[in-house]
This record gives C-alpha cells, sequence and structure tokens, in this order.
C-alpha cells in the first residue's frame, strides 16, 4: 500500500484534519469527511478544497464510500448501562450497538459494523481509560471486539516529534475476518532520537497583541502564588525556549497560562496562532482562515501530526504485510 497503491480513508470527527494531513502524505485518498463544527469546517475546507457533512449522526452509514481505513478523533462520553441491564432482565442480547446506542462512539461502531474497512484508527484523550469509572474504555473494547477486529492501543507522546508534552492514547484494529488474529503490529517504531527544541518553532518577531498586558500577568502571578501557598501545582507556564512545553489545549484562547514565552525587559506573550499550528507539526502552508480565538481552539484540539504519520505508516505497512503474505514488517523512521 505505497507509492501508486493508493489506498482510501474516511476522516470522522474530522476538527480541521490534522489526522488526513498525515494519511494524506502516506498517499492516502479521503473519501468521505465529517465535521460539526461551523468553524473547523471553514479551516478544512480551505486546506483541503471541500466542506465535510456536519452531523455524522444525521448520516446512513449505508451512504458513506467503501475505503480502506476508518480514521476518528471522536469525543469521549459516558456510556449509560441501564438499556443494557433491562435488556439482559428481559432475556434478551444487548450487543454493541445497543451499548453504545446515543454516544458518538456509536457512530463509529455502526459504519464499522456496515463497512467492515481493512482497519482503523481512533485517537482520544489519554484518560479516556477511566472516563467515567473505566466504563467508557471497557465498553469501547467490547464493542470492538464483537465487531471482530483486533484491537492494539497504546498512550503514546508528541514530544518524539514536536516540542510539546501531549500525552493522547490511540486505539489500532484489524478485520480478523479478512486476516486472522495473527496480526503483527507495534506501536513501538523509531523515532528521531534528536528532539526538537521550541526555540525552533518561534518567530522571530511577534505582533504586540501577544504580549500579556501588565493586568493580566499580574493576575496569573497572584493567582500561581496564592495556589502554592495552599500546596497546589496550579499556575502559568513559563516555557523553557531550550526545551518543550507543556500541553496545549483548547482553552488556550482564554490567557495562554500554559504556555508562555519568555520576553526580554517585557512580559511573556502567548504564541500565536501559527506558531502553535507549528508545536501541533502541521505545515508552513496550512491556512489559518479564521480568528486567533478560533486558531487557539483548532490547533487545541487537533493532533500531533507527524505522530499520527508514523501510526499511520505503521498500520499501512502491517496491512501490506499480511496481503503479501510476508509476516515481516519495517519499522519506521521519519
Amino acid at each position: 500500500m505505497k507509492g501508486d497503491n493508493c489506498f482510501t480513508f474516511i476522516d470522522l470527527f474530522a476538527g480541521i484534519g490534522g489526522m488526513r494531513l498525515a494519511f494524506e502524505s502516506c498517499d492516502g485518498e479521503c473519501v468521505f469527511s465529517s465535521e460539526w463544527n461551523k468553524f473547523s469546517q471553514i479551516t478544512y475546507r480551505e486546506n483541503f478544497g471541500e466542506m465535510p457533512i456536519g452531523d455524522i449522526r444525521e448520516i446512513n452509514e449505508k451512504d458513506i464510500p467503501d475505503h480502506d481505513i476508518l480514521v476518528a478523533g471522536f469525543p469521549c462520553q459516558p456510556f449509560s448501562i441501564a438499556g443494557v441491564v433491562k435488556k439482559n432482565s428481559l432475556g434478551r442480547a444487548s450487543g454493541f450497538l445497543d451499548r453504545t446506542q446515543g454516544t458518538l462512539f456509536f457512530d463509529i461502531v455502526r459504519i464499522l459494523n456496515e463497512k467492515r474497512p481493512k482497519g482503523f484508527l481512533l485517537e482520544n484523550v489519554k484518560n479516556l481509560k477511566s472516563h467515567d469509572g473505566k466504563k467508557t474504555w471497557k465498553v469501547i473494547l467490547e464493542s470492538l471486539e464483537e465487531l471482530d477486529y483486533e484491537v492494539f492501543w497504546e498512550v503514546k507522546d508528541g514530544q518524539d516529534y514536536v516540542p510539546q508534552h501531549r500525552e493522547r492514547i490511540f486505539i489500532v484494529g484489524f478485520d480478523r475476518r479478512r486476516y486472522g488474529r495473527n496480526i503483527n503490529f507495534s506501536f513501538n517504531f523509531l523515532v528521531k532520537t534528536q528532539k526538537r527544541k521550541l526555540k525552533e518553532i518561534l518567530d522571530g518577531e511577534v505582533p504586540l497583541k501577544y504580549t500579556l498586558s501588565d493586568r493580566l500577568w499580574q493576575y496569573l502571578q497572584d493567582y500561581a502564588a496564592k495556589h502554592r501557598a495552599r500546596g497546589n501545582g496550579f499556575g502559568y507556564g513559563l516555557a523553557n525556549i531550550e526545551g518543550i512545553t507543556r500541553t496545549l489545549s483548547a482553552r488556550y484562547h482564554k490567557d495562554g497560562s500554559e504556555i508562555l514565552i519568555p520576553q526580554v525587559d517585557s512580559n511573556p506573550r502567548r504564541l500565536t496562532p501559527r506558531e502553535c499550528a507549528r508545536l501541533q507539526g502541521f505545515p508552513e502552508n496550512f491556512k489559518i482562515p479564521v480568528s486567533d480565538t478560533q486558531a487557539y481552539r483548532q490547533f487545541g484540539n487537533s493532533v500531533v501530526v507527524p505522530l499520527v504519520t508514523a501510526i499511520a505508516k505503521q498500520i499501512l505497512d502491517t496491512i501490506e504485510n499480511m496481503e503479501e503474505g510476508d509476516g515481516q514488517q519495517d519499522s519506521v523512521v521519519l
């Protein structure tokens, strides 16, 4: 599945297309995309030339094109077990479609069930495993198992690819009905030994509007001091430009406190939206057509593109090797 042998994929809960960039860089063709946020749709359209479908819940799974890989950075929600308990008490099988009904994960399940792609990649926050008293994680794994997919998962940190500490959980699956259970997949691909430094992604000159006002800077210092006195760890993060940053979040637009850039003879400043794009590994030609507030939200919700690219290559190598029957996999070096 390399070179001219193009594969197809769909991009669900697409955001601004970070996962799409990764799979397109591996010669993939996106045949369907879905994203409900209107501002993310604008950014997606500007960069990929198409408007993603809005609410995936309104799309019949039979109408989605056939595809090789399903890609989704889905939101996590609590799974209600009340309906399952009721059905069990009546002697009825609940099954994965019933257990996930009413959640956005249900849309992934019903599409996998109908289209049966060769594989999938799902991405979520690290705490997905403990979400809702671990019920969410249990239902997800059981549902994918019942779908007859061989599942692999691991928490990976983006700092191997960008100067940012960013842990996310990645779930990979392969169709057992096509490949059986003896699937040789591993997240232990090779990465660069020389990690990037924050200073590599910073602009030399930045507009004054990104520098914190005296009032905001004083507030953040007072807030941090108050919590230190209580023995708490809350407070702003003054980044070391020779190292890496904290995790960029969607709330960065509020005050930028988790990642502040020190400045000589001046208050610290926020990252610019372009610097946030670089911090997530987006290419320089990626267009940012929305306001700073929306851009901060979008990049804070996105993925580390080169990390997803490494995982995508590993998925594709695994499928290629299974289809060729040689059983040997090459590690990925980016």
